[in-house]
């Protein structure tokens, strides 16, 4: 019997080197079941080609494939690009022979601007908001929860009088503090425009919240200003916290501004020359060296940034103490949602250019989600660090389909080119909404669609009731888009069976110190949030309970009836690359596409009645139970089993439980694979391991080279051979 078939998406660094291993096994197992995997490449370099018209464009297929009811795919980590690490990509994919155009910063012609055109989808966040056509459903399978209390990582205690602190604008003149909304009374086209000049004309659907915002610039500058002399003066690190990866608009340039005003002397000094040279404080201090490379005034101007480190400043937090890397080097380095977690586990500590960890300043300029980790911090100052073997777990559930909130705005995110009035206009010419900015100011419009609104809610009373806890919405009633939130969650709980469920709305601060006690006392607590604490809340529970967030099962009930299946999170792919290369060992944890794998195949078995699925997919349960179990995560050290052991003993015990399973067949056929596996575990071991402490050379980090990859990735003949053979 052939069921529906697994797309496995082929993405970027780390988890793609591990598909290499990993998914051969996973193919000799499902097919004997009559479960196709099937590769889809939506990886950056995939999509830089496929917007040039040299590939196929995977992505716009899998946009399709998430409206079919049967849809179903495994979604690997990718790559939110800034446009340093698309020039480095496009620059990768040149040097393998493909005859594409630079990335033009600054298009000064037709020529360049519709070069530019072709490379911005690639830019930030472009795979999520495709795949995303339904709500999140993040949370930590039990044998992961009990794993980690049973065998706690560590977290660093904070001090007793630590001076950690995070400071945001507190709606002083941030997207917060100057929220409008609306509610759309009947589709219809509605016009965002700067004094009169069309900006963009959107297609708005009936009962869609749209809300407006800006941030304004000269505000911004003066809070950062003020953030550098209260770190100097309280003697901590002074680091920002921002995604300019998946906002790319707004993100990036607040980056650039935080970077202009730290540094006010030599960008005052040296304006004329970084003009000539098109320097762009938004890509970070690389890209300036890069820029002034070379010039006559490289070693002045490099000196007087080190002036200001050294007098003027306060200590800059760093992304990599060995390279001399701060927190200003790129804006895509530090990612708040996995720098901030480091800050909690590390006791309120970054590390300084000595490699010393100290206590520090976040600061996170919006308060829309500064409130969240404010009280974070605020709380481990108070309380202590968590007990890990104690801590209560925290689910959620989070509304981010048909790309709703924040992370759906970037294409209407503007900087403003000229001060004056931005207007949002109905069809038939009424104002909905107007507000007045400076020059620089950026200004954006966030939508939340009703369906999945309603899908929201539908999936949070659902999660309420299986898990029997309290169920909250965050949602801030002094925030305007949450107001108009508010109301619906209201209304269309009135929809649903909610007799016996504790189902509460509070704001972000009140949210996170409710949840926050629960958890010191051992309990759990199921989050209902928008888009953007989506994201940041199911990275920083996770990593302070499980030590990762990449062991969440993340789950997305597509709208159509389909599923998307989520395997943890990316941002520390980029240094097990670097190991990697240089070691021949990977520590990426591959335990989130083995816990994705049984969900999608749970999925097509609720659809699908077959004996042989049902017991391929309980055998996986079990190998995944005893993965865990028998602690085979990769060693972080070269030398020692790493991501390829850990594929190893997942089909090992996976072939045992098979063999000793209900299904007779399968039990027949992977009793000889089982057996082999067991057989030769020392063999294939100390195959895997001959490759460990050798540089590997696989093509390429954003395009590697297929042959070359795999055979870094399968060094094993003896483990070749088996699986090969089933």
């Amino acid at each position: 019997m052939s069921l529906p078939k697994i797309i496995w998406s082929k993405i970027d660094e780390a988890p793609a080197l591990a598909t290499y291993s990993l998914l051969p096994i996973v193919n000799a197992f499902t097919k004997a079941a009559g479960v196709t995997v099937e590769t889809s490449d939506i990886s950056l370099a995939g999509r830089v080609l496929a917007a040039l018209g040299l590939a196929e464009d995977n992505l716009a297929e899998l946009g399709k494939v998430v409206h079919q009811p049967d849809g179903n795919i495994i979604k690997l980590p990718n790559i939110s690009a800034s446009i340093g690490q698309l020039k480095e990509c496009i620059a990768e994919l040149q040097g393998q022979g493909y005859d594409i155009p630079d990335f033009p910063e600054n298009p000064s012609t037709p020529e360049e601007e519709a070069i530019r055109a072709k490379y911005n989808p690639c830019l930030g966040s472009a795979v999520n908001p495709v795949l995303r056509e339904g709500n999140s459903d993040r949370r930590a399978a039990k044998a992961v929860k009990r794993f980690a209390q049973n065998h706690p990582h560590r977290l660093r205690d904070f001090a007793e009088n630590s001076k950690t602190y995070v400071t945001h604008m507190n709606g002083d003149g941030d997207f917060y503090g100057n929220e409008k909304a609306v509610v759309i009374d009947n589709a219809q086209k509605v016009t965002i425009a700067l004094n009169g000049k069309e900006l963009k004309t959107i297609n708005a659907l009936d009962g869609e919240i749209l809300d407006g915002t800006y941030m304004s610039v000269a505000k911004l500058r003066t809070f950062i200003q003020k953030t550098i002399d209260d770190a100097k003066e309280n003697g901590v690190l002074w680091s920002i916290h921002l995604k300019a990866t998946m906002m790319k608009v707004s993100d990036p340039i607040m980056f650039g501004h935080a970077l202009e005003v730290f540094f006010a002397p030599v960008f005052e000094k040296y304006a004329d020359t970084f003009k000539e040279l098109g320097v762009n404080a938004r890509l970070g201090i690389s890209d300036i060296e890069l820029k002034i490379a070379g010039h006559e005034k490289e070693t002045e101007i490099l000196a007087a940034f080190k002036t200001v480190v050294d007098s003027d400043a306060p200590e800059i937090a760093m992304v990599d103490s060995d390279k001399g890397q701060t927190n200003f080097n790129a804006s895509n380095d530090v990612i708040i949602d996995a720098s901030m977690p480091v800050v909690v586990r590390e006791g309120g500590k970054q590390w300084n250019r000595n490699g010393d960890a100290k206590e520090c300043v976040a600061v996170i300029p919006d308060a829309s989600y500064g409130l969240f980790y404010e009280e974070m911090v605020k709380d481990c100052v108070a309380n202590g660090q968590y007990d890990v073997s104690t801590m209560g777990s925290v689910a959620n559930v989070g509304l981010m389909a048909q790309k709703a909130e924040e992370y759906g705005s970037h294409p209407t995110t503007f900087e403003m080119a000229e001060a004056g009035k931005v207007t949002v206009t109905a069809e038939d010419g009424t104002e909905l909404m107007s507000f007045d900015v400076e020059a620089g100011d950026i200004w954006r419009m966030s939508r939340a669609k009703d369906i999945p609104i309603k899908d929201w809610i539908r999936l949070a009373v659902e999660r309420a009731s299986i898990e029997k806890v309290p169920t909250i919405f965050w949602l801030d009633s002094n925030r305007a888009h949450d107001a108009e939130m508010i109301k619906k969650v209201n209304t269309y709980l009135a929809d649903h069976d909610t007799d016996g469920l504790d189902i509460q709305i509070m704001d972000v601060a009140a949210a996170t110190i409710f949840t926050n006690a629960r958890v010191r006392e051992g309990k759990n607590t199921i989050a209902v949030t928008g888009n953007v604490l989506r994201d940041y809340l199911t990275d920083m529970y996770p990593i302070l309970e499980l030590g990762t967030s990449a062991k969440m099962l993340s789950i997305v009930p597509l709208l159509a009836g389909g599923g998307l299946y989520e395997t943890g999170a990316g941002g520390s792919a980029p240094k097990h690359v670097d190991q990697f290369l240089a070691e021949g060992h990977l520590r990426w944890d591959s335990l989130g596409e083995f816990l994705a794998l049984a969900e999608s195949l749970r999925f097509i078995g609720r659809k699908h009645s077959d004996e042989k699925l049902q017991a391929l997919t309980e055998a996986l349960d079990v190998a995944n139970d005893g993965y865990l179990d028998n602690n085979k995560a990769p060693s972080r050290k070269a030398g020692e089993p790493d991501n390829k052991a850990s594929h190893f003993y997942v089909a090992q015990y996976w072939a045992d439980a098979l063999a000793n399973g209900k299904n007779a067949e399968l039990a027949e056929k992977f009793a000889p694979v089982a057996q082999a596996l067991k057989d030769n575990e020392a063999k294939i071991i100390e195959e895997l391991l001959s490759v460990e402490g050798k540089a590997q050379d696989i093509g390429g980090y954003y395009n590697p080279n297929e042959e070359l990859a795999e055979k870094a990735m399968r060094p094993s003949a003896t483990l070749n051979s088996i699986i090969d053979g089933i």
